[in-house]
């Protein structure tokens, strides 16, 4: 790295070549209002109105130095939405929804939605009624929050977002085959149980699973661990699906090895 470049361009690319370096930044201090401008901001002097929109990375992945599990199961973000959000919800330079145009980033109280609404009232902000409607669980998993699981850590042996998913679905075990046993939560499909609730590190160390760095992007792994969402769609209007086609297996062979 030459002395041409400015501390913000060498942040900068080293953020590109190693994601890891916002954790280890924001790990040092709290929400952005402690926090040095150019933590996020790509500016070389005064930061104003007009050059502050050039960030160091995507605030997806500056927000998700803090609160890693925040958008693994969320409202979508780094879109145009098809019809412009009240004003109370601004959209990014670029005309995309962004994790601030729901929450307040610089303010006495960072961090908290930006109209004094929660759950279904705040969804019906933007969305209508019929929206959820259509939906196969009328939006239940959609109008309780913005995101299935915002905590930044997850404790227990079953991740948090698994233990949200059975607050409903332990109510329908004998419709869905549902059930907690020895810690370990086992989905029972075509006579089959599969686990969750573990590591899977220590899948891929016994042997027969594929390394989770060479998984595919639709499966997630919440703090290392076999999730409900790491085969269904939790946060999603199509709530319930498989995160990717299963034809030929192609899911599951996507964790074992053949």
């Amino acid at each position: 790295m030459t002395k041409r470049y400015s501390a913000h361009i060498y942040i900068f690319l080293l953020c590109v070549f190693n994601r890891g370096l916002i954790a280890d930044l924001y790990a040092l201090d709290v929400h952005p209002q402690g926090m040095p401008c150019n933590k996020c901001h790509l500016v070389r002097g005064v930061i104003n109105q007009q050059n502050a929109k050039t960030l160091v990375a995507t605030q997806e992945v500056l927000c998700k130095g803090c609160h890693q599990n925040a958008i693994t199961a969320s409202h979508p973000t780094g879109l145009k939405p098809s019809k412009k959000p009240p004003a109370s919800f601004p959209l990014d330079w670029k005309g995309e929804l962004t994790c601030s145009t729901c929450h307040s980033i610089h303010s006495t109280e960072p961090g908290l939605p930006r109209v004094n609404l929660i759950g279904k009232p705040l969804c019906l902000s933007c969305h209508t009624k019929n929206f959820f409607a259509r939906m196969k669980d009328g939006g239940t998993s959609l109008l309780l929050s913005g995101h299935l699981d915002p905590r930044a850590s997850l404790q227990g042996n079953i991740d948090s977002f698994s233990i949200q998913c059975m607050s409903c679905h332990d109510t329908l075990v004998e419709n869905l085959n549902v059930q907690i046993s020895t810690n370990v939560l086992q989905h029972n499909s075509d006579n089959s149980a599969h686990p969750i609730g573990m590591q899977y590190r220590d899948s891929v160390n016994y042997g027969g699973y594929h390394p989770a760095a060479l998984l595919p992007k639709e499966i997630s792994l919440p703090d290392g661990k076999i999730s409900c969402i790491s085969c269904h769609l939790g946060y999603s209007d199509l709530h319930g699906k498989l995160v990717m086609d299963n034809t030929g297996e192609k899911l599951c062979y996507s964790c074992h090895d053949m």
